[in-house]
């Protein structure tokens, strides 16, 4: 979201773990394999190597085990908010070194934060990988805790949830508002974008606390993927990471939710909005769920544009809907990228003229009609191909399968899951779709926000649960 938006180091070596140099996944039928090697140094930093040497360039990614979910209570928006302090300097590389020398050399670099990470990516030619490797060890073992920096990353990222939330239409509702109303637990039902008042209250206190909690090595994975030798990436992993002291990161807060009783449902007014939207939530199988794969392909059959199943139905059929889009854990990542509960999301813009019952009873034919009648083998197969070519395409490209392997290492403890991913979804049959359908796309397990243009209230009860 940035831009959108001590120990002894020498003989201390480091442990190797698995994959030296062994595919990540047993042979299956699948004619590619991700190549990885991971090592685990000893204050606890996990780094992945993944060779890739079609083109004398690298990527990068580390990846701390704080996000959305995890902030303090009290703190609402302050995992992103730190990913913006990340960028401020340190003491040794003040504000702006940072992307002078990775932007002078050709490179460029990013931050984002998610639910249950928050990650570093970084892109350069090869020959730039010491100083990029430099740069991350030394942000990892201190920043420049000033006022000056903390305020103006306050307001940089005030400014972006007026941009992106306050003055846009439909204000993100679909993603911001509804797990706030679907979900019970704080860690899930808070505005992670941050409340002005928590983001104002926050201080440099604050944020040193946060570093040393999170911050940490043993709190993170760094994975390096393109034109480098793994040998030579640990040794320097181990010449730049290693004297970092491990923390001692807090305990990860129960996440998990209570069954949901019954169906929620709200209406919101819109200032912004020209005609009214729908958002409907249904909470998902937990990531690694024998259901959760079957899950995926739900999302991506319901929802994959103009041919998926809901827009050919309400904006193609009955002209119900000017538009649908949606999916699984959308739009924050990929359904394989959560570890925690999430939520499978239709975003529907409808016209004036259109009851909102009217709207519901078409898209709830559909979902009932998919519980009723799996999809054929023809189209769950256009569905799979789709989503194991979009898979392979993120992982031929270095920066983003560096990004992968290290969220799936944070998440499983070794890579291996990144292989796995195509054969699971091959083996989902039409069958369990439907069973899916039927277990989990039904009224008790989802929350409804109507959002409504203010000109055309009123429309039933505003703001409250029915």
């Amino acid at each position: 979201m940035r831009k959108a938006g001590a120990m002894n180091r020498a003989g201390r070596g480091v442990l190797i773990l698995l994959f030296a140099g062994l595919p990540l996944a047993a042979a299956s039928g699948q004619e590619w394999q991700v190549p990885a090697q991971m090592r685990k140094l000893k204050n606890g930093l996990v780094v992945v190597v993944s060779e890739e040497h079609s083109a004398p360039t690298f990527g990068i990614c580390v990846s701390y085990g704080i996000g959305f979910r995890l902030e303090p209570e009290g703190r609402t928006g302050f995992a992103h908010l730190f990913e913006h302090m990340m960028f401020e300097g340190t003491p040794d590389a003040p504000k702006g070194v940072f992307d002078r020398v990775i932007e002078g050399g050709g490179g460029w670099n990013n931050g984002d934060t998610r639910y249950d990470f928050t990650e570093y990516i970084e892109s350069a030619p090869t020959s730039a990988l010491d100083p990029v490797l430099w740069l991350e060890a030394d942000r990892m073992k201190t920043l420049d805790f000033s006022p000056a920096n903390l305020d103006n990353q306050r307001k940089v990222v005030e400014e972006e949830v007026r941009v992106n939330v306050l003055n846009q239409p439909y204000g993100s509702f679909y993603w911001l508002d509804l797990p706030q109303k679907a979900f019970n637990k704080y860690p899930n039902a808070h505005n992670f974008y941050g409340n002005f008042k928590d983001l104002d209250a926050a201080v440099i206190r604050d944020v040193a606390t946060f570093f040393q909690n999170y911050y940490v090595p043993n709190n993170a994975v760094m994975a390096v993927v393109g034109d480098v030798n793994a040998d030579e990436v640990f040794a320097k992993a181990e010449k730049y990471f290693a004297a970092i002291p491990e923390g001692s990161v807090p305990p990860r807060p129960d996440v998990s939710e209570p069954p949901q009783e019954g169906e929620r449902r709200f209406s919101e007014d819109d200032k912004l909005a020209k005609i009214p939207a729908l958002a409907v939530g249904y909470r998902m199988p937990p990531r690694a769920s024998p259901d959760a794969v079957a899950g995926a392909l739900v999302g991506e059959l319901l929802h994959n544009g103009q041919a998926s199943i809901l827009y050919q139905a309400l904006v193609k059929e009955k002209k119900v809907a000017v538009n649908v889009e949606g999916g699984d854990n959308w739009p924050l990542g990929n359904p394989f990228e959560y570890n925690g509960p999430t939520l499978m999301t239709s975003f529907i813009i409808y016209p004036l003229n259109i009851p909102e019952k009217d709207l519901l009873s078409a898209y709830d034919a559909v979902i009932t009609g998919l519980a009723a009648r799996a999809p054929s083998e023809q189209d769950l197969e256009r569905i799979r191909a789709k989503m194991r070519s979009d898979w392979y395409g993120q992982l031929e490209f270095p920066v983003e399968r560096a990004s992968i392997l290290s969220h799936s290492t944070l998440f499983d403890g070794n890579p291996s899951r990144v292989n796995e991913i195509p054969d699971e979804l091959n083996r989902v049959t039409p069958e369990q779709v439907r069973e899916f359908a039927a277990k989990y796309l039904v009224p008790s397990n989802r929350t409804i926000i109507d959002r409504v243009p203010v000109k055309s209230a009123p429309r039933g009860e505003k703001g409250g649960e029915q």
